[in-house]
């Protein structure tokens, strides 16, 4: 939240410099709203975000003193105002922080997925809907070739040619390519996801939708208003505001720069959640207006909410998690008891609008009726009508409440035995699919869900404290707060944020991808915390003046009184003893007054500038993540050892090479992280992407680089005419290769023999010294041919052709390429059609491979051996730790902290899967918590200092827990990276889960050493 606005006399930058100009900023504008609330007396009537004033006293005749016209206009205009301020400084905020990456980097697409989504829009674009629908791709998937109109989500693609043509109405054509508009499509959606994530903050604190607190919904009591309270003591002013505009809008500006959302809603990340998200929300914003409390009508609105539906549908598979949390919201309902015909009305219409629509995209199909992900709302629905059925007849009949929760138990037994019968015995065992490898990954024990292919995205790794806290910053705090507040102010729409917030959190914590998903609520929930805590402090400011203004009149009624019994008294020594009591009296009660009000005063200022602080706070953390989540991976901006900063653009210079010097129809075998990309800006055929739709076929891509040099070549000869490596160190192919092997051998099981999880695979000490079979391997092969002494690829199978500016890209020529099976796979007579005459023909492997698959097992989710293998496979791979360390430190008496001590004080303990990838939360507290000059701090700073980012990123793939070393000064790898502007390593450190708010031991935070230096 930043609480503050850009001066209308500068140009609005995006900084972490003088902070507090925008706290003063909002100082100014709180203060001043505060103020000119202050001048209002009385109540105006017929609005609900009006101020509702109780007069101390009410009269016999319970009549009200209403505003002038002039105050009325006043408050009303100074509310606007404020409204309009802070709306357009959080909308103009959440758009310029989203186009950070566009200003640094240009007009760049992102990461691996969105180049292949620009791929698809630009051919939607080209040929028009049907051939889209119809388009077949045989330069993906070689030689099977991919099926593109009917595997994907279409609705971004849709939505990037719409604006395209809406820009371009009028047959002139804009100077916005249609990369321009993938580009920005990202901020310009982001924006609009704030304003609705506003708009549902709005609407649930409504006070037609917060009749309640969470006890006295069960309770099914009403709370009273503050007008139906009888006994108000003499003195007691009390003031109503309904906060929602104001949680609405700071609910917005947390959105608009919640780092959980930017992460996929940067400019240039044309990627599927950066368009999905808006409809998702705008789904939620219909579905919780369709319950609002006083509209009989409201269920209109669910038809909106299945519209919305619909669309977020049509762009990303988190469709599933929209589809299951209304029905959890709504079977929540029914277990509070507020199953009613508006209730029935909104769910059904929804459930049979959205699901009708959404079935008619193609890569969804009959899945709502079919897929076990998709059951829980198709049981709802089914319930809802049995409940909706036992209302009906309960209408007719006389039946007590005993009775007529029978009646319902019976009707719901039967039914159930109805559809249980159905199921088991009228439908095939194979009309419900399993549950993908994702899904499961959510619900089993284990941090990794069985499936290599999946267990190798980081994305799917489950969230720690840590990750929680860099997405989510101060939201962490907020969003509690703000849950508390909903409790309070209960009813059917509020009761969807609880159910929201805990179905995410879960989610969340199991795959951090999901952190996405906790952005909106949590921005939710801190925005109705923020907006109810200024507004009464505001409402108590204005009850302070209230007391004032009595204090007044009194004095004055008093004065009178005195003046009155003066005239009547007899004596002249009565007089001024009554006078001087009266006077006395009055004193103390004034200074009592006083006293208060100033204590009250002071409280309230210590709680607006708590709120200033950290808001300024949270806005200078969203921006300095801001820049590290913009850094688009293609292109990068590094360091070297003399602090000049380069560009390193040898991604797309390697594609373009291959696009310009190589023949249309090459085949380029890379892993399948780099197909979208190369197919994109190379226009060539790859062999996989990220689309992994077939698990076998990735196999064999895995196999071919992780087995011996000959037995690679003798398959890639077949597939590829190219190969290309990434071989910059870090995260490169190299990197990456145990999880080759171990995709590669949960198909091909000689790949790894006995070993589920090719532990036999990868490095063996810090120094990237390879194991026997990963020496052995093509891809080692390749990409460190010339490279290190004594390896070189084989003369007479490849030949190296390019090797990019920094040595990030190698592209290789296969030689001596079988050309029978290149010609048998483009032959159209070889290709399998679902239908004569028909579009959907899919490639088949060409015959010389024969051999090879017939030595593989196709890859069975359910298969329990194999699980069992492999999870002990991981618990094997962790305990390596202790196996490693010497047996002084195995000793029972020495504790954790001791044992990871001892390993901090010996560089040569650490090796791959000692402390590394499965490194737990309670392991990283460990490693913080120990201060100590070692070996190991000292070589990690020489390396920050030295800007060796290859080697920062080499020595945390193999041990992350090193990001999270501290020296004795409390200093570590975060701080040093800060002190000496090293923004690429910074970027690092980040995504193995090191904040910027630890402190050394002055106090210091790694922010606080780059203000110190004047670093803007």
């Amino acid at each position: 939240m930043a609480l503050g606005s850009p001066s209308p006399k500068t140009k609005t930058t995006l900084t972490t410099t003088h902070p507090h100009a925008q706290s003063l900023q909002i100082i100014t504008y709180t203060t001043t709203l505060a103020l000119l609330l202050s001048t209002s007396r009385k109540h105006i009537p017929q609005h609900q975000h009006k101020l509702h004033f109780i007069p101390n006293q009410m009269s016999d005749t319970n009549e009200r003193i209403w505003f002038d016209i002039d105050q009325a206009d006043l408050l009303s205009f100074a509310k606007l105002c404020a409204w309009g301020v802070f709306s357009h400084y959080y909308i103009l905020v959440a758009y310029k922080i989203r186009l950070l990456s566009i200003v640094d980097y240009g007009r760049v697409i992102h990461e691996f997925d969105p180049y292949f989504n620009y791929r698809a829009a630009e051919y939607l674009y080209e040929h028009g809907a049907k051939k889209f629908f119809q388009w077949f791709d045989y330069k993906s998937w070689y030689p099977l070739g991919r099926p593109v109109g009917t595997s994907i989500f279409p609705g971004m693609q849709f939505t990037a040619v719409g604006i395209k043509n809406l820009l371009d109405f009028g047959g002139e054509k804009t100077s916005m390519s249609l990369n321009d508009v993938c580009c920005f499509i990202p901020a310009w959606f982001g924006v609009i996801a704030s304003i609705i994530t506003g708009l549902i903050a709005y609407e649930c604190t409504l006070d037609a939708n917060c009749e309640y607190t969470l006890i006295g919904l069960l309770r099914n009591n009403k709370k009273r208003s503050l007008i139906e309270k009888k006994h108000h003591r003499k003195e007691d002013v009390k003031i109503e505001y309904n906060p929602a505009v104001e949680c609405g809008i700071f609910a917005m500006g947390m959105m608009g720069m919640c780092p959980a959302h930017l992460m996929r809603s940067i400019g240039g990340g044309f990627d599927n959640e950066s368009v999905a998200i808006s409809p998702m929300l705008l789904t939620f914003f219909f579905w919780v207006r369709s319950l609002r409390g006083n509209d009989d009508t409201s269920y209109r609105y669910s038809i909106l909410a299945a519209i919305a539906y619909f669309c977020m549908a049509s762009c990303w598979g988190g469709y599933i998690f929209l589809l299951n949390l209304i029905a959890l919201h709504a079977a929540v309902l029914v277990s509070m008891g507020r199953f009613n015909t508006k209730i029935y009305m909104s769910y059904s219409i929804f459930y049979v609008i959205g699901t009708g629509l959404a079935m008619q995209i193609p890569v969804i199909g009959w899945a709502p009726l079919k897929s076990l992900e998709q059951m829980s709302a198709l049981v709802v629905f089914l319930g809802y009508q049995v409940l909706q059925y036992c209302e009906c007849q309960l209408k007719q009949m006389k039946l007590n409440q005993k009775e007529a929760i029978k009646f319902r138990l019976k009707r719901i037994i039967i039914a159930g035995t109805i559809g249980f019968i159905l199921v088991t015995f009228c439908l095939p065992a194979s009309y419900f699919g399993p549950l993908s490898a994702r899904v499961r990954g959510v619900f089993i024990e284990h941090a990794k869900t069985g499936n290599p292919l999946v267990d190798s995205v980081a994305e799917h790794q489950p969230a720690d404290s840590f990750a929680y806290f860099r997405f989510l910053q101060h939201l962490c705090t907020g969003g509690p707060i703000g849950l508390i507040f909903v409790f309070f102010n209960f009813g059917d729409a509020p009761s969807f944020l609880v159910t929201y917030a805990v179905a995410a959190y879960i989610l969340s914590h199991r795959m951090v991808r999901l952190l996405l998903l906790m952005g909106p609520i949590a921005s939710i929930l801190t925005g109705i915390a923020v907006g109810r805590i200024i507004c009464y402090i505001l409402c108590k400011v204005c009850e302070m003046d209230f007391v004032e203004d009595e204090r007044i009149q009194q004095e004055e009624q008093l004065a009178a009184a005195v003046a009155h019994n003066n005239s009547k008294s007899g004596t002249a020594d009565g007089r001024r003893k009554k006078k001087s009591n009266k006077k006395k009296n009055l004193s103390l009660q004034q200074e009592e007054n006083s006293v208060v009000i100033m204590v009250k005063t002071v409280l309230y200022f210590i709680a607006l500038t708590v709120l200033v602080l950290f808001s300024s706070s949270y806005q200078n953390y969203c921006i300095t993540l801001c820049r590290s989540l913009s850094n688009p991976t293609i292109v990068e901006m590094r360091q070297t050892q003399s602090g000049k900063m380069i560009r390193v653009d040898d991604y797309r210079e390697a594609y373009w090479w291959l696009r310009d010097h190589t023949p249309e129809d090459s085949r380029v075998l890379a892993w399948w992280d780099y197909g979208y990309q190369i197919t994109s800006m190379s226009n060539r055929t790859t062999i996989a992407d990220g689309n992994t739709w077939n698990h076998e076929h990735i196999a064999l891509l895995g196999r071919a680089l992780t087995s011996p040099e000959e037995e690679g070549y003798n398959i890639a000869r077949h597939l590829s005419d190219y190969v290309l490596v990434w071989a910059g160190g870090g995260g490169d192919d190299l990197a990456k290769s145990p999880h080759l092997a171990r995709i590669a051998n949960s198909v091909y099981r000689t790949v790894c023999p006995d070993d589920t999880t090719c532990s036999g695979f990868g490095f063996t000490d810090l120094q990237r010294t390879p194991s026997k079979m990963m020496s052995e391997s093509l891809l080692y092969k390749l990409h460190s041919h010339d490279l290190k002494p004594g390896v070189q690829a084989n003369a007479n199978y490849f030949k190296e052709v390019y090797k990019s500016r920094y040595g990030k890209v190698r592209i290789f020529q296969v030689l001596n390429i079988d050309e029978e099976s290149k010609t048998w796979v483009a032959d159209p007579r070889n290709k399998v059609c679902d239908t004569p005459g028909g579009w959907l023909c899919r490639g088949q492997y060409p015959p010389a491979l024969a051999n090879v698959l017939a030595q593989k097992t196709d890859f069975d989710q359910k298969d329990k051996h194999y699980r069992s293998q492999y999870y002990d496979g991981i618990k094997k791979n962790s305990s390596n730790q202790l196996e490693q360390m010497p047996q002084s430190t195995k000793d029972t008496d020495t504790t954790a902290r001791d044992r990871i001590a001892a390993i901090l004080d010996d560089p040569h303990k650490i090796q791959d899967g000692m402390i590394g990838r499965e490194a737990s939360d309670g392991a990283i507290k460990q490693v913080s918590e120990i201060w100590k000059n070692t070996p190991h701090t000292t070589e990690m700073w020489n390396i920050i200092t030295k800007g060796t980012v290859d080697d920062l990123e080499a020595w945390l793939h193999i041990a992350p827990l090193m990001a999270h070393v501290r020296s004795s000064d409390g200093r570590g790898p975060m701080f040093w990276s800060f002190e000496h502007r090293r923004h690429d390593m910074v970027q690092i450190l980040g995504k193995y889960g090191v904040g910027h708010s630890d402190q050394d031991k002055d106090g210091l935070t790694p922010v606080d050493l780059l203000d110190s230096q004047n670093v803007k």
